[in-house]
């Protein structure tokens, strides 16, 4: 039975990850410290001799016994509202945490993947965004503490590849949505689904025409593992090209929750927000042979009946 670490196993993407890999016959390392994740989302996992959990902040040194296949290394605050709160702590496991898991797929001859996101392009002048382009980010700015993390993952990913022989992969997720979302996140769906249920207002920054390319967890999910298992050691976006305006996105919320009580409430755009979000996906078709297949429309009943069960 082969053996995959999965770092930030108790979040939305690493607690997914962790079900695909059982379901395909592995063992299953879990590593988290539960700084954003939460352990309702592995919950089910922990009566399966295939899973096993270790508590643990990857941003101190990171040691795991016997033998390992493979690391996925998902483990960061992943939202505005968390990374603005624990600057510090995003900008740690992005840098510390990925030399220290590096130096563990190093020492066991493992392949490691690690989850860069649509963020290293920043605010972007390409349109749609491919691999090569290198993005607009503003280093200093609120946001630059997670944009920089992640690019610094990159380089020293690629660094490791080059220098050390590491067997690397490098995935730049888009937004993606699915049932395990934190109800506070802080980003578009988890806030819109919350906001509606309660019947409150939609937060929608400036006048919602910035947008973005939504992926059902479940696609994601199937990229990513068709990249760890694939040849190919450069960055590769996963994300569904499929471009709504946010203002859109929550009138679709509106029409799904049907509350007579929520509306759109507008509210000053954030600093150095994205204007426009979509991934050119020509390297995953061509690479992977992967594609999105899950519409919007059936994804989004799928999370609301998480979300119904959630929201208090």
């Amino acid at each position: 039975m082969k053996r995959v670490l999965i770092t930030g196993v108790a979040g939305f993407l690493g607690s997914h990850l962790a079900d695909r890999f059982i379901r395909e016959g592995y063992h299953v390392i879990g590593m988290d410290n539960l700084l954003t994740g939460n352990m309702d989302n592995i919950a089910h996992l922990f009566p399966l001799k295939e899973f096993e959990f270790y508590f643990h902040d990857v941003s101190k040194f990171v040691h795991v016994p016997d033998n390992l296949d493979y690391i996925l290394h998902f483990a960061s605050p992943a939202s505005p509202i968390d990374y603005l709160k624990m600057p510090i702590q995003t900008l740690k496991v992005g840098a510390l945490g990925t030399h220290n898991l590096l130096g563990l797929a190093k020492a066991k001859n493992a392949r490691i993947l690690v989850a860069s996101t649509s963020e290293v392009y920043g605010d972007p002048l390409e349109h749609p965004q491919t691999e090569g382009y290198w993005g607009n980010v503003n280093p200093v700015g609120p946001r630059g503490v997670y944009d920089e993390a992640k690019r610094f993952m990159e380089a020293i990913t690629m660094a490791y590849h080059t220098y050390h022989g590491v067997d690397t992969r490098i995935v730049r997720i888009f937004n993606t949505y699915g049932p395990r979302m934190r109800v506070e996140d802080g980003r578009a769906l988890p806030a819109f689904f919350s906001q509606a249920i309660r019947g409150e207002g939609l937060t929608v920054f400036g006048d919602g025409s910035q947008t973005r390319s939504f992926c059902y967890v479940d696609d994601l999910v199937e990229g990513i593992y068709r990249l760890l298992l694939s040849d190919y050691h450069h960055p590769v976006n996963i994300g569904n090209p499929n471009e709504v305006s946010i203002l859109d996105f929550a009138r679709e919320v509106l029409d799904l929750v049907k509350n007579p009580k929520a509306h759109i409430a507008y509210k000053p755009l954030p600093v150095d927000d994205p204007k426009i979000r979509r991934p050119d996906i020509t390297k995953a078709r061509e690479i992977l042979g992967w594609e999105p297949s899950v519409p919007r429309a059936e994804g989004m009943v799928k999370t609301y009946e998480y979300f119904k069960q959630v929201v208090k």
